[in-house]
């Protein structure tokens, strides 16, 4: 029986796999998100129903591919933050530590590839949806148990605060920074990223505390 109940959790995961990787190369191919489900189920070589069956709508689709990105870079996060030295409980050094690691983290070439998905924030006709508040509040969740790990004396409240102040402000300048640089990812648009980073650790300042 468990056997039975592997393979078909295989042949489950195998399809959700091949729908994501043809919604990416129909994403490159348009230049967004200008295709069908039925392009879509052909491409993934799976049936229409077959990606009913695994998101409600092209939108999730949509939604996931993103979602996936921003995975990445949250990962890319919490190994800049692991990586540094164990921040005291003063909440200025918490800071610290989340700042270096928020340098650390290539966050420009996730923000281009969600535009490429979804569109700019903030501008009419955006699929946004749910990922921008879904992926945030997991990085941030993640962040705070790291935190609270590696610093179990740091007050809970001023370290949510922090990370939550710090992941609003992300989304902000990553939309500055599309409409400043059109997604480019040369020296130029590096130069921007690291202005706008600056302005907002900068502005996080008066929260930084001691």
């Amino acid at each position: 029986m468990s056997t039975g109940v592997d393979r078909r959790r295989a042949v489950k995961a195998r399809h959700r796999e091949a729908i994501l990787s043809a919604a990416r190369e129909l994403v490159d191919e348009h230049g967004g998100p200008g295709f069908s489900v039925d392009e879509l189920a052909e491409r993934a070589d799976v049936a229409r129903r077959t990606v009913f069956n695994h998101f409600s709508s092209l939108d999730e689709v949509l939604i996931a591919l993103c979602e996936s990105d921003i995975l990445v870079v949250v990962e890319q996060f919490r190994t800049a933050f692991t990586a540094a030295p164990a921040p005291e409980q003063g909440p200025g050094s918490v800071f610290d530590s989340i700042a270096r690691a928020a340098r650390a983290t290539d966050i420009p070439p996730v923000i281009v590839a969600v535009v490429r998905t979804l569109g700019v924030p903030g501008t009419k006709g955006a699929k946004r949806g749910t990922l921008s508040r879904e992926a945030l509040d997991r990085a941030t969740g993640d962040l705070i148990e790291e935190i609270d790990r590696r610093s179990p004396g740091a007050n809970p409240l001023g370290s949510e605060l922090l990370v939550q102040f710090l992941t609003t402000g992300l989304v902000v300048i990553g939309r500055h920074w599309f409409r400043r640089t059109g997604g480019t990812l040369d020296d130029e648009g590096r130069r921007v990223w690291n202005e706008l980073m600056d302005e907002l650790l900068a502005s996080l300042q008066p929260v930084r505390g001691e």
